[in-house]
């Protein structure tokens, strides 16, 4: 059987502990992804007292917050906020490629899911144009890529708690 995902039409969240890790800079784009996020969440079933938002400074930030939310063990998911806009110097390619790798790394470390919904774009107005109400808000899709994860994995696991940590297969 193929499942496949529908950001608008999200799973049952009710009873899910989420934590939304948002970046300050950019807070003008980052504040409309939370809201984004909070409306997929509560679209869902998740109630706001089940979600806890964690600000942090930028978005080089955010895999450090994220991993220690996984580690508190209070979370199901823990969804990534920030915005990384193209200047005139490299800067842009390092800070967006640390923090991809390090939310990848630190939900394999931990097994807890975690989604990306950081915007990496060439102008302000084309992260502003991500941000929109609705299904389409990258904070949305990163919830909703959230919960369908959760719920992908409780399927997975045959609603088997995951393991704190994500080996590779033997000779992998």
């Amino acid at each position: 059987m193929t499942r496949s995902f529908d950001s608008s039409a999200l799973p049952d969240a009710r009873n899910l502990h989420v934590a939304l890790i948002v970046s300050q800079y950019h807070r003008d784009v980052t504040d409309r992804l939370r809201q984004g996020a909070m409306a997929g969440l509560q679209q869902a079933g998740t109630d706001d007292e089940d979600v806890e938002v964690v600000e942090v400074p930028g978005t080089f930030e955010i895999p450090l917050a994220a991993r220690c939310a996984a580690e508190s063990g209070r979370f199901n998911a823990v969804v990534c906020l920030g915005c990384v806009i193209k200047g005139e110097t490299a800067h842009f390619e390092f800070i967006a490629s640390a923090v991809a790798h390090g939310i990848t790394a630190a939900s394999a470390e931990t097994g807890i899911p975690m989604t990306f919904g950081v915007l990496t774009t060439n102008s302000l107005d084309e992260a502003m144009a991500r941000t929109n109400d609705g299904p389409s808000n990258k904070g949305w899709e990163a919830a909703a890529a959230a919960i369908g994860l959760v719920d992908a994995l409780t399927t997975l696991t045959n609603g088997r708690e995951l393991p704190a940590r994500l080996e590779p297969p033997e000779g992998g």
